[in-house]
């Protein structure tokens, strides 16, 4: 698709990294392995398999994959094991990063969260988008669609933080974030107004580094300079944003899933806020959403290597 090659550089970028070791915790249906050998032969990870040996192994003939051509840890037939153990792989240095296989989301981000995995830092853990549309002249991320509920202020911090990290990571100098709300005006009936207008404040105050914030900014502001000179906005982020930040989870999914299924966005997803980058693939992901994820994860864990 059209909006899918402002990746291409990434993924460029990402081959000439070299394949980063990745735990991948239970990936017993042939999405998931799939996955992973897809991102194998696309020369961005070295896949090692988590979970059943003996159910691994019978997947991988079914799929019609030559026996010990993928490293396999055996464990028991447990879901929570499995990612426990490809965790603490991580932990341990043996992964430079993570992969959900084909458990539930909970009981893999579970393992990931348990403070005995030693994958959290100080920040909140939150999610990112890295999106493309083809109306839009460059990537974006947008956060948090999957992770945090209803975030706080101090929580919208380091969601931010970890954003700018991210976009960092991809190439972007200084990332300009724009805190979306209804309205581009303060309203202290509107609770993020006042959250958009601190975070705001916090970035100037060298609370947040790395990037400019400015909000509150409704979406359209935040992507057209049009709508913003329009409405006489004055802001080095209006019309020109690189991160997206929503005010709770339903807003973040609601805005991920119309552009994906309405703009036909590229998209890749990743985990922030931890040791190590953590990939929450999805039966429903696309090649190419997993490829970009991929690319994606491979850049910001060389990025947090330093």
């Amino acid at each position: 698709m059209a909006a899918d090659r402002l990746f291409e550089p990434l993924r460029a970028a990402a081959l000439s990294a070299g394949r980063v070791r990745t735990a991948v915790a239970y990936p017993l249906c042939a999405a998931s392995l799939g996955a992973a050998v897809q991102a194998q032969d696309a020369g961005y990870i070295e896949p090692l398999l988590v979970g059943p040996a003996a159910r691994l192994a019978a997947l991988m003939a079914d799929m019609g994959l030559r026996a010990g051509s993928l490293e396999i840890i055996d464990t028991p037939d447990d879901e929570r094991q499995a990612a426990a153990v490809a965790a603490a792989l991580a932990r341990d240095g043996k992964a430079g990063m993570l992969m959900k296989g084909s458990l539930h989301t909970d009981h893999f981000m579970s393992a990931v969260v348990a403070r005995e995995s030693g994958l959290r830092t100080g920040r909140r853990i939150s999610h990112a988008f890295v999106m493309s549309v083809a109306a839009y002249a460059k990537l974006f991320i947008l956060t948090d669609a999957a992770v945090n509920i209803a975030p706080t202020l101090a929580e919208k911090a380091d969601i931010a933080q970890n954003a700018i990290d991210l976009a960092r990571a991809l190439g972007v100098a200084r990332p300009k974030v724009a805190v979306l709300c209804a309205t581009e005006s303060v309203n202290p009936a509107m609770p993020a107004t006042l959250d958009a207008a601190a975070l705001s404040k916090m970035a100037d105050r060298q609370q947040i580094r790395g990037g400019e914030i400015d909000g509150p900014l409704a979406f359209d502001n935040a992507i057209s300079r049009l709508a913003a000179e329009q409405k006489g906005i004055v802001s080095p982020v209006a019309g020109d944003a690189d991160i997206l930040l929503v005010p709770d989870i339903e807003a973040g999914n609601m805005l991920y899933k119309e552009l994906t299924w309405l703009a036909g966005a590229g998209t890749a997803g990743l985990v922030l806020g931890t040791r190590v980058p953590v990939l929450l693939t999805s039966r429903s992901d696309s090649v190419e959403a997993r490829v970009n994820s991929c690319a994606v994860a491979v850049l910001h864990a060389r990025a947090l290597a330093g």
